[in-house]
């Protein structure tokens, strides 16, 4: 197993945390767009370019965590075509050098943002289907809360994983 000294795990904890404060406030963005959407039927269109940026953002902070994880437990990330879903599959895998980081469930429900930030960027906001936009934003709050939840799980092991390397 590598070894990690007690700093690096403290400060991975608290870098993680600043993303997840971060997500918290995109969470309230979303939310507050949505709810602007719904009270100006005639800006929708304008709302939905809106909240599909902001789910683009959403999975990139979810991606930029990963990514921290992978780098100072992991020894970098996957090195291929694929390798934002590769990363996100390798967070549901305990493995030597850690615990794993999100269940099955919650990678399965981050995938369709993935999918969905390939999307938008790669085609112009007008272009967008609103159906699938209304669709992630079903989603949305149970992907939001799973990050959430077993995100502060994972930061409460490494901060007692340097607790005891402490003693």
């Amino acid at each position: 197993m590598k070894r990690y000294d007690s700093v690096t795990l403290r400060a991975l904890a608290s870098d993680l945390e600043l993303e997840l404060s971060k997500l918290a406030k995109l969470e309230k963005d979303i939310h507050d767009t949505k709810q602007k959407s719904d009270q100006n039927p005639q800006f929708s269109n304008l709302f939905y370019e809106s909240i599909a940026l902001k789910f683009h953002n959403f999975y990139t902070g979810c991606e930029r965590i990963f990514s921290l994880i992978s780098i100072e437990l992991n020894g970098g990330v996957p090195k291929s075509a694929d390798w934002h879903r590769r990363l996100l599959e390798r967070m549901t895998l305990a493995q030597s050098e850690r615990r794993a980081v999100i269940s099955p469930e919650t990678a399965e429900r981050l995938n369709e943002f993935l999918k969905f930030r390939h999307v938008v960027r790669n085609i112009y906001g007008f272009e967008l289907k609103m159906d699938r936009v209304d669709l992630l934003l079903a989603q949305y709050p149970t992907a939001w809360s799973g990050v959430e939840a077993e995100m502060s799980t994972f930061v409460d092991w490494l901060r007692e994983l340097a607790i005891t390397l402490e003693q």
